[in-house]
């Protein structure tokens, strides 16, 4: 595999409604394609999209994107997915997602009933922009016509203190939450273990990957692992730590941070490629007006990862 031709391509995606998040919110998208050419007529593809607010900055951002255009030449090379070409093995078609509606506090019952018409299982809203009491009420207002079978996964972003989150997560406890992602402002392993001892629900780190030591594989302090290859040093990193996980027992999910349709091909992969039965957090391609190229389709809260080899991005 011989590359002849690079070229980065930047972009700024409008968005059809602002992120909001504890930290901010967002109203675009900017960042840059990276092009790779061989001299054989393959074209390989990453995606840089910093997103300095949640610990993904320019260098990460940018070394991400030159590691998945070379893994999608090399997947292309051996006429295999990039999926099938991490693990040596088949990859499914298809992986569940969670729909994602934005804050607890701003989201309506119409867009809520929606998402379990369209077929979602689990529907992700962020908490920690408002008071965790006011959303505590809210949330229990929006679960009174939520179906049996849809439950909410819920993401503070490091929003609270330790009383707060305690305080939070009772007032849950009968509700149909199926998982709460970094409640902490300041999260220690000791914390967000008591925490976990009395949450009837999974607590995920994502934020705060300093926390996944060597100390935290003897007694990792919650369930659930979110991962984000560009906060984990890469694809074949990730790939890496969530086997490793779910040897040890942890569940994981591949979430988005708001990357364009390049940088969704490459996570459907990799979650693919680490826990296909997992729902996970990759269905944010909606929230754009317009976008890098075609995301991978979703129908009936499942991903469907694109068809040919490498990425499949186009």
């Amino acid at each position: 595999m011989k590359i002849v031709d690079a070229d980065w391509l930047p972009y700024s995606l409008p968005l059809r409604r602002p992120w909001h998040t504890s930290r901010g919110s967002l109203d675009e998208r900017r960042g840059s394609l990276l092009r790779l050419r061989t001299a054989d007529g393959l074209t390989g593809w990453g995606d840089c999209a910093p997103l300095p607010e949640f610990g993904i900055g320019e260098p990460a951002a940018r070394a991400l994107a030159e590691e998945c255009a070379v893994l999608d030449l090399s997947a292309q090379t051996a006429d295999r997915s990039l999926a099938h070409w991490l693990t040596g093995q088949p990859a499914p078609r298809t992986i569940a997602v969670n729909a994602l509606l934005g804050a607890i506090s701003t989201v309506t019952t119409e867009e809520l009933q929606a998402a379990c018409a369209a077929g979602f299982t689990i529907v992700k809203l962020k908490a920690g922009s408002a008071p965790p009491d006011v959303e505590a009420a809210r949330l229990a207002e929006l679960c009174r016509d939520l179906p049996p079978t849809v439950c909410l996964r819920l993401d503070a972003n490091c929003a609270w203190s330790f009383d707060e989150a305690e305080r939070f997560i009772a007032a849950c406890a009968t509700l149909p939450v199926e998982g709460l992602e970094e409640p902490l402002r300041a999260p220690d392993s000791a914390a967000l273990r008591r925490l976990q001892a009395s949450a009837p629900f999974a607590l995920a780190i994502d934020e705060s990957a300093q926390l996944v030591d060597a100390a935290f594989w003897h007694a990792p302090p919650v369930r659930r692992l979110v991962l984000k290859p560009a906060r984990h040093g890469g694809l074949l990193p990730t790939v890496a730590l969530g086997l490793r996980a779910r040897a040890a027992g942890i569940e994981c999910v591949v979430s988005s941070a708001l990357e364009s349709a390049c940088g969704l091909c490459a996570l459907a992969q990799v979650a693919a490629a680490i826990a296909p039965d997992a729902c996970h957090g990759l269905a944010t391609a909606e929230w754009f007006i317009s976008d890098t190229g075609r995301p991978p389709r979703i129908a009936e809260g499942r991903l469907h990862l694109p068809d040919g080899t490498g990425l499949g991005f186009s």
